[in-house]
């Protein structure tokens, strides 16, 4: 595996599938005694409707259950500590793509909280879709180099998206239900000085349907899945206020009903757009 070295920077570059390098950071810090402080994944997006993209996103698979086999790394139950740039990183990067005229071709946007690999350290996805014509476009990666240019402060400018206890009790966006590319909770986002954790999509807190009948238990992995994602969203942004975004439209009555009375129990609040602005 070759790696490159700019600063602070460590850049390695791999033939194998990134979601099952597990580990990374742990390995990086055994062979050369480094501290790594957070990890940054480069990779391509596939998307089914083929559409050109530039996504970033937190990772991890909460919501598979104890012996599932997780269909692209990472292990059940798990969420990775999300990167803290994961917000100003958004704006920064529809910023870029736009002075590159890369919009509207171009859709730059969030992803939910999915995949592998392990990781201990905060951790993002930076990915250009959605097909090969796509990968192969040397202005999209010039976007996303500028991106971890700016991004970094590896220009001698100051670096985007730091989070540090100068932050303190400011808010944190954790993202419940809706789309694979959390468009409601991307609205928020998108908002100057806001703070992203993990995003769960609908798939990722799935439930049981009780069917009409009331006061039972329900079922699936729905709160293991929610109670995940706030712990290694708080984890990430010590010092931050995390709320919980749900995308009202995406649940039926007695889904939202159930989340927020869990979100009650875990001492969760909820936070509405204008919270985090």
């Amino acid at each position: 595996m070759k790696s490159f070295v700019n600063e602070g920077l460590r850049v390695l570059l791999h033939g194998n599938s990134i979601v099952v390098e597990d580990y990374l950071d742990e390995r990086w810090e055994k062979v050369t005694g480094e501290v790594v402080d957070e990890v940054i994944f480069l990779s391509k997006h596939t998307a089914a409707s083929n559409k050109p993209a530039l996504t970033v996103h937190p990772i991890g698979v909460p919501h598979l259950r104890e012996g599932d086999v997780p269909p692209q790394g990472g292990k059940p139950g798990w969420a990775a500590l999300p990167n803290p740039r994961i917000g100003p990183w958004i704006r920064l990067l529809k910023n870029i793509a736009q002075a590159h005229n890369l919009v509207p071709e171009f859709e730059i946007t969030l992803e939910a909280t999915h995949h592998g690999p392990l990781t201990n350290k905060p951790t993002m996805f930076l990915e250009i879709g959605s097909t090969e014509d796509y990968w192969k476009r040397q202005d999209a990666a010039q976007v996303m180099a500028q991106l971890v240019w700016e991004g970094l402060g590896l220009g001698g400018g100051t670096d985007v998206g730091n989070w540090s206890r100068a932050n303190d009790k400011k808010k944190v966006l954790l993202g419940i239900g809706g789309g694979h590319y959390v468009p409601r909770h991307m609205d928020v986002i998108l908002k100057d000085d806001v703070w992203a954790g993990h995003l769960l999509s609908g798939y990722s807190v799935p439930m049981e349907d009780p069917k009409g009948e009331t006061n039972v238990e329900i079922g699936g992995t729905w709160k293991q899945s929610i109670k995940a994602a706030y712990e290694a969203t708080k984890s990430a942004f010590p010092g931050g206020e995390i709320l919980a975004h749900l995308d009202q439209k995406s649940f039926k009555g007695w889904q939202k009903n159930a989340i927020t009375g869990f979100l009650a129990e875990q001492n969760i609040k909820i936070g509405k757009p204008n919270n985090f602005y």
